[in-house]
């Protein structure tokens, strides 16, 4: 090697120790750096003091320097071995990322097959999310109230995103909400009476309201018999629709489709599509007015019979109905819980549970809400309203003593139990869960929806959003919650 033959200009100290004629021996003349003269040792041959070979290097130790020979051999590889040391890389992490695809698969399938699973019960009436144990009730504090109409609230609905809710009132006006800061987002006026032929929008009491499932059309019926149309996001009014020779009581749109049902006190079911724009049928059977009326995903709706103590089953393709019996009073309100399961409310102060498949109520809680009146001549408080969380064991609802009591439906819904109350001041004319089941909204005013039998002059006209709070799942939250 070349670079052998070459003075060295620095010795290693390391080295210098070890050998008896290296470059390091101590020579007579040499200067120590204190100053002091160095005694010079014997000059070894001319040999070694003139350059250091090969061989001598050889001669001391050269540990350090073979190490880093060896270094050299071993990351020097040829373009074979590199190759191969790639491909073997290239295959490792072909490997892992189907590994992990696999697992991603896996629980993907699993989520699938979960959700099928629960499509297949929510179609069969079946499914029954456990959700009242946990609730625990809200701070008053918590508690929104929305006002914004003048006069008492009679309907609500809330959009399928969580995000707005739409009210109605006896002024004839409705208001869209801003569900997260309690804003007015549009407020279609209501008009006088006589003004039907240039008021866009209502002219009499407006009883009732739906929203389609994908959020594009808002169905309201009023006293006048009249339903009217809306696009839910801008409040454009779009189509009337007549027909029916009573107030307009109740409305429903049939889940995932545009097809509207609509109940009257003319005791007839008609049946709409809003997309043509076009009237379908029309169904009778009620010996009474209809006071209430909804539907889910199946071609069927359920009504409320009022004070022909009945509730029906309308099967729509069939051109059928089934009629059920449970109460002692008239029957005022109706909200399906899933396909197969239904609750009702009525003026004898009573809240029913029932089966698509009995005749008979599963379960009744009798004087729901109380009694009012001098002893001996107590009357129960009338359920004016009942709302359902859809595929849960939670359901609520609402009347004239100042009270929504939300309920736990027992297995198979069987027993109906409080969970809890909140007051609010006036009637409870509506009752909306959220479809997240993390609020519930009461329409609340001094009168009753469809009358003026009685006025509660302290009550407010408003919408209060009450928050559905739950049990901390562990003690660290528990903590945090206090």
């Amino acid at each position: 090697m070349s670079s052998s033959f070459f003075i060295k200009t620095k010795e290693n100290p390391k080295f210098a120790k070890k050998g008896k004629n290296t470059a390091g021996t101590k020579r007579k003349g040499d200067v120590d750096p204190t100053g002091k003269s160095k005694v010079r040792a014997k000059k070894p041959s001319s040999k070694y003091n003139e350059e250091i070979s090969s061989d001598s290097e050889t001669e001391r130790p050269t540990a350090p320097k073979k190490s880093q020979s060896t270094e050299q051999i071993e990351y020097e590889e040829t373009p074979q071995e590199k190759k191969l040391r790639l491909a073997k890389l290239y295959l490792e992490q072909l490997k892992e990322e189907e590994e992990n695809k696999a697992e991603e698969a896996s629980f993907e399938t699993d989520l699938i097959a979960g959700r099928l699973q629960e499509e297949v019960l929510e179609q069969k009436g079946k499914l029954q999310r456990l959700i009242a144990k946990d609730l625990i009730p809200p701070d008053p504090s918590e508690i929104r109230m929305f006002r914004g109409h003048k006069l008492p609230i009679t309907c609500l609905v809330i959009s399928s995103d969580d995000k707005y809710i739409f009210s109605a009132a006896k002024d004839c006006s409705i208001i869209k909400w801003d569900v997260k800061c309690g804003k007015k987002l549009h407020t279609i006026p209501g008009g006088r009476k006589g003004t039907e032929d240039r008021h866009v929008g209502h002219t009499s009491h407006i009883l009732c309201m739906a929203i389609s499932s994908d959020g594009k059309y808002l169905a309201t019926g009023d006293m006048n018999s009249l339903i009217m149309i809306w696009e839910a996001e801008t409040c454009k009014h779009l189509y009337k629709f007549t027909g029916h020779k009573g107030p307009v009581s109740g409305v429903s749109f049939r889940k995932g489709t545009h097809d509207l049902y609509s109940a009257s006190h003319d005791r007839s079911i008609k049946v709409w599509n809003v997309d043509e724009n076009a009237y379908v049928e029309t169904l009778f059977g009620h010996q009474d007015s209809i006071t209430g009326l909804d539907s889910l995903s199946r071609e069927r709706c359920v009504t409320a019979g009022g004070r022909d103590g009945t509730v029906r089953v309308w099967k729509i393709a069939e051109e059928s109905q089934l009629v059920f019996h449970g109460h002692d009073g008239s029957i005022d309100c109706i909200q399906l819980i899933n396909e197969e399961h239904m609750i009702t409310g009525a003026d004898d102060g009573s809240v029913c549970l029932w089966s698509v498949n009995k005749k008979k109520p599963l379960s009744t809680v009798k004087q729901a809400h109380g009694c009012h009146g001098d002893a001996g001549l107590e009357q129960p408080h009338w359920v004016v309203s009942v709302a359902a969380l859809q595929n849960s064991d939670t359901v609520a609802s609402g009347s004239h003593n100042s009270q929504v009591t939300v309920w736990k439906c027992g297995q198979n819904y069987r027993g109906l139990e409080p969970v809890f109350s909140v007051p609010v001041c006036g009637f409870v004319n509506s009752l909306k869960f959220s479809s997240s089941g993390q609020f519930l909204v009461a329409g609340v005013g001094q009168e009753h929806r469809l009358g003026r039998w009685w006025r509660l002059k302290e009550a407010k006209n408003g919408i209060y959003v009450i928050p559905l709070k739950r049990k901390p799942s562990n003690p660290e939250e528990a903590k945090v919650a206090e």
